[in-house]
């Protein structure tokens, strides 16, 4: 059985809204699941780049702002015709202040969720943890900027 290697790369995107708090974007792809945007690291492109260009493809969003200090692995296997492929996403946490989605033809849905909602949803219990360690990195920063009254 042959093997080859596919790195991509992705984003936790989120929007921060008056009242509600924060709201993770996840897409609903053609084969059924939900994930976040992501996709192929191309020749020569940084991890950074591809995710900027990806998001825009898949959502139309091009005003991200990528927050530091967050960067997630997964790594999982899966099947392409007869080849088995090692799969690697490297995830970061980007910020947005637009929710107008305009969707790729790769995806037929999508949704702006709150955290327990949006880790309803995903389909893969690896995307839920890189959400849960998101979500705990971005209410832990959030705490130390915003002085609390």
């Amino acid at each position: 059985m042959a093997m080859y290697d596919e790195i991509s790369a992705g984003a936790v995107l989120h929007i921060i809204e008056e009242n509600f708090g924060i709201k993770y974007l996840i897409l609903n792809y053609s084969y059924g699941h939900w994930d976040f945007p992501k996709g192929n690291i191309e020749i020569g492109e940084t991890e950074i780049e591809t995710i900027k260009r990806e998001v825009m493809e898949e959502t139309g969003i091009d005003d991200i702002k990528l927050i530091e200090g967050f960067r997630q692995q997964i790594s999982y296997r899966y099947r392409k015709k007869s080849k088995i492929v090692n799969k690697t996403v490297i995830y970061y946490l980007a910020e947005t202040t637009s929710n107008k989605v305009i969707l790729s033809f790769e995806h037929i849905n999508f949704a702006w969720l709150n955290f327990n909602h949006a880790l309803e949803k995903l389909s893969f219990d690896n995307s839920k943890k890189v959400l849960r360690n998101a979500n705990e990195f971005l209410t832990a920063s959030k705490i130390n900027n915003i002085s609390t009254n």
